[in-house]
């Protein structure tokens, strides 16, 4: 939990324990932890998800206008920055791609829930881009990688049957025995929470492997990690940019709060994951940029959460400046509560 707390700063630190022990050691021992460490990451937050609210007609028009700047904007600007700042190393351009094709994570659903949107469209959001983005990232990768990288199509989709679909229905499962057993209250108020942080582990063991595997030419050219930033960085906030302007012109408040975070937040869970254990040797030159944009997502998300009264105006029924306050400082305190994939905390 004190992990979760502080996975701002997590991150950064296992990155460079990473290096520290790559430089020193051999970490090919690890390259036989990516799966497990895969499963402990992706199957905990599968459990929490919400696949039962997908099967509404509520919102059809903002879900549309959300995949189509998911698959129809986000990646072809992420893909041109990539040949921008990357022109002559194409597995990095192939993460910053990975980054881009798999939006919403659980906090997709948090944030919404932090800036008052609406949680109906979030959750749905989350669970029709967590599949569509499964489905389409083998596809986007061939078409556009697919002249400089050999894409292996088969094994990718091998691979995201094995690491989306099947903890996703072990998630459904488990979370359907859990209230049959428990009770849905007990559920919600003490047994939810309980794998995020679990989840998070995982996160950080791959975030270790990849690092580890490639620090030496890391730290012949510390100056790369300094790069990756700033194509995220303008990745990140142009994606802002965009949703906003079409949330504010298209939608009413919390649709477009809903529509921002649904848009930007991406599940770079997935992504890591793909990236290891579909491309081999090479995965963990793609799984580094995915690692970095880790620190630029929690930080713009939690910046937006205290613009948006200022950009969509206050929430119906806003009540008093004190209360306010205090709901500000619990907001706060529920943001260091959550790590970046806690699938529905802070609802």
């Amino acid at each position: 939990s004190f992990i979760q707390k502080n996975l701002i700063w997590a991150i950064p630190v296992t990155m460079i324990l990473g290096l520290i022990y790559g430089s020193n050691a051999d970490p090919s021992a690890f390259k036989s932890a990516i799966m497990p460490l895969t499963f402990l990451m992706v199957y905990p937050m599968m459990v929490n998800l919400q696949i039962d609210r997908v099967f509404t007609t509520q919102g059809l028009r903002v879900q549309g206008v959300t995949q189509f700047l998911n698959f129809g904007v986000i990646p072809f600007f992420a893909y041109g920055l990539g040949l921008w700042f990357f022109p002559n190393d194409e597995f990095v351009r192939l993460g910053l791609l990975l980054a881009a094709l798999l939006p919403t994570s659980g906090m997709t659903i948090s944030w919404t829930g932090f800036a008052k949107g609406d949680m109906t469209a979030a959750v749905k959001m989350t669970v029709i881009g967590l599949i569509l983005g499964s489905v389409a990232t083998p596809l986007y990768a061939k078409a556009l990688m697919g002249s400089t990288i050999d894409i292996p199509l088969v094994g990718i989709f091998k691979q995201i049957a094995l690491i989306v679909f099947l903890p996703m229905v072990m998630g459904y499962i488990t979370q359907k025995f859990i209230i049959k057993k428990y009770g849905r209250e007990a559920y919600q108020k003490r047994i939810k929470m309980k794998f995020p942080p679990i989840s998070t582990i995982g996160v950080l063991g791959i975030v270790f492997v990849a690092m580890a595997l490639k620090a030496d030419s890391i730290l012949s050219n510390p100056a790369q990690l300094g790069k990756y930033l700033v194509p995220l960085a303008i990745l990140y906030t142009v994606n802002f940019a965009i949703s906003t302007w079409v949330g504010k012109t298209f939608f009413n408040r919390g649709e477009a709060i809903a529509l921002v975070y649904g848009t930007v937040m991406r599940n770079l869970s997935i992504a890591l994951a793909i990236a290891m254990t579909a491309f081999d040797e090479r995965g963990a030159d793609i799984a580094v940029i995915i690692a970095m944009a880790y620190i630029i997502q929690v930080q713009a998300a939690a910046w937006y959460v205290k613009l948006t009264d200022r950009l969509f105006g206050p929430a119906p029924g806003a009540r008093t400046e004190s209360v306010q306050v205090e709901d500000r400082a619990a907001r706060q305190r529920g943001v260091r509560g959550c790590s970046l994939d806690p699938w529905g905390c802070g609802e």
